[in-house]
Formats: structure tokens, C-alpha cells, sequence
């Protein structure tokens, strides 16, 4: 939320990419440009970019939204305890930044417009119909490979692991995972990864997930209490 996150990215989301004077919003360019600057470094050929199939399926993954999923997971407790928090963050920011008060005040009607849709079962139930689709289609896909893209890890699936780790924080495993038996398997096999390991199982494998969930909420209560937004 600080002004100078909102300088780069007025819509104040994330992802966001800057490697010098290059700033770059969407997920799949940013994977994309990593991807080339990786290749190019280790002098391979253009075979080695992502296929057509990869980036589709990059695509498919991207287009499901999974913060109205996710929030509707949440305990409301918590939930309106961390919107209250942001949308606080976003008004002490907005005094300080005067200039970039536009940006902020989209920020804040986007917080407001969120908890309406999160009352509208429609919303919700358009999301989980959304997510069941993309996991009933990537089923099917490793039962015929071992990864998205063939039988090679690719940017696909580093688009694809975070959505199931996701379902797993969520307490969703059994439901959406589990009762898919190549995406459970899929699953078993990523998590022995050292990327995944240093990435996502560094702080919500086991009981690392509750640690990290309790640093940042009480995060939230302190900054609440002392009214240091």
C-alpha cells in the first residue's frame, strides 16, 4: 500500500515484476521474461521456450480469480478483521500521498465492492464451478503425462503448484485434490521439488502454516491496536 508500490502499479496489486526501468504486471509476462532472460543466459535455443500447449494452459490457469474463493474459505471473523485493516492502510496512505489519492480511492471502493460480492452466493458459486472445471480438465491431462506440458516440469505447472497449495492452506485437500487421483499423485510428486520446498514449504508445509499464519495476523492486531496503519 505504501506510494511507492502505487507510483509503479496505480492499481496497487500484485504480482509486479521491475528489473531496472522494466515494469511488468501480468503473470504470465513476467514468467515469460524470466523464462528468456534464463534461456539466453544459459546459451540454449528457441526450443527451449515455453510451447504453444504450455501457454495455454498458463492461460487457463490465470483466468480463474481465486480471491473470491479463497475469502469465502475464510473465517469471517478474520476476514472482516483484515478488510477493516487494509481499508484503514489505504486512508492513513491516502492523506499521505494527496497525489495519488485517485489511485487510493479505487483501492478502497475495490475493498468495499469485494464484501458486497462476497454476499452474493452467485459470485461464489461461480468461482467454485470455475475451479472445478480447471481441475476436472487438468485430471484428465495427467492421465495421459506426468505434467502439464508433456512429460517435462514447465512454466505450467509453476502456475498450477501455488493453486493447489492454495486448496491444501484452505483445508480444501480432500475435496479438491484428494478425490482426484492424478492430481493427487501430481501433487505428492511437486512437493518433492527443492523450488517448492524453498518456496511454498518453507513457511505453510506442516506446522509451518500455522507460524505463518499467526505471524501475520497478529501483524494485523498489533498495527490495529497501536493504530499504526
Amino acid at each position: 500500500m505504501d506510494s511507492s508500490f502505487f507510483t509503479k502499479n496505480p492499481s496497487g496489486k500484485l504480482p509486479v515484476f521491475q528489473n531496472g526501468a522494466h515494469i511488468i504486471f501480468d503473470t504470465i509476462e513476467m514468467i515469460q521474461y524470466i523464462e528468456r532472460i534464463a534461456v539466453v543466459s544459459a546459451g540454449a535455443d528457441e526450443n527451449s521456450f515455453s510451447n504453444r500447449e504450455v501457454v495455454e494452459w498458463m492461460q487457463k490457469i490465470q483466468e480463474w480469480n481465486p480471491k473470491f474463493f479463497t475469502l469465502s474459505h475464510i473465517p469471517e471473523k478474520y476476514r472482516l478483521a483484515v478488510s477493516k485493516f487494509i481499508r484503514r492502510v489505504v486512508i492513513a496512505r491516502m492523506a499521505e500521498s494527496p497525489d495519488l489519492a485517485s489511485a487510493y480511492h479505487r483501492k478502497l471502493k475495490e475493498a468495499y465492492e469485494t464484501e458486497d460480492k462476497l454476499k452474493n452466493p452467485e459470485v461464489l458459486k461461480r468461482s467454485k464451478e470455475h475451479l472445478i472445471r480447471l481441475l476436472e480438465e487438468v485430471e484428465t491431462k495427467l492421465s495421459e503425462t506426468s505434467y502439464l506440458g508433456g512429460e517435462e516440469f514447465s512454466m505450467a505447472d509453476t502456475m498450477l503448484i501455488p493453486v493447489l497449495a492454495r486448496l491444501v492452506l484452505l483445508n480444501l485437500e480432500d475435496e479438491y485434490i484428494s478425490s482426484r487421483p492424478n492430481i493427487a499423485e501430481y501433487w505428492i510428486m511437486v512437493q518433492q521439488r527443492p523450488s517448492y520446498k524453498k518456496v511454498i514449504g518453507k513457511y505453510f508445509n506442516g506446522w509451518r502454516r500455522y507460524k505463518t499464519l499467526i505471524k501475520t495476523w497478529c501483524f494485523v492486531r498489533f498495527r490495529s491496536l497501536l493504530r499504526k496503519f
